[in-house]
């Protein structure tokens, strides 16, 4: 991932201040977790989804919390980092905070909350 400080390179490419400050900070682990908790008063899982050359984000129906969830907490942070690390390159990440901030189901079982990300020239990286 790259993300930049003040006059350092952002992709091999030399940034102002200004162009800086207008990059969407990345989404975080912890910010998701807590968003979610906070939201529902549990830690949803995500999944990114490949249907018909797009892309789809996910909140499951399948939390941390759950007796039955198959994934200690290390390994659900893990898997969450690694969604994440998408959106986040795929310069989604404020727009998918918008969304899980503002969406107003919560998920059920067998109804995930689908969200589908922008495509651009990036989303080819991600499509195999």
């Amino acid at each position: 991932m790259f993300y930049s400080i003040t006059g350092f390179l952002l992709g091999g490419i030399k940034l102002s201040d200004n162009q800086i400050s207008l990059l969407p900070s990345p989404l975080t682990v912890d910010e998701v977790i807590s968003c979610f908790r906070r939201r529902w008063g549990f830690a949803y899982d995500l999944n990114l989804i490949v249907r018909e050359g797009s892309l789809y984000l996910q909140i499951m129906w399948g939390y941390l919390e759950q007796q039955s969830f198959p994934m200690s907490e290390k390994a659900f942070r893990v898997h969450i980092n690694e969604v994440l690390e998408i959106i986040n390159r795929l310069g989604q990440a404020d727009i998918t905070r918008t969304w899980m901030e503002n969406v107003e189901p919560r998920p059920r079982i067998g109804r995930p909350l689908t969200l589908r990300l922008k495509a651009d020239e990036r989303l080819g990286e991600f499509l195999v």
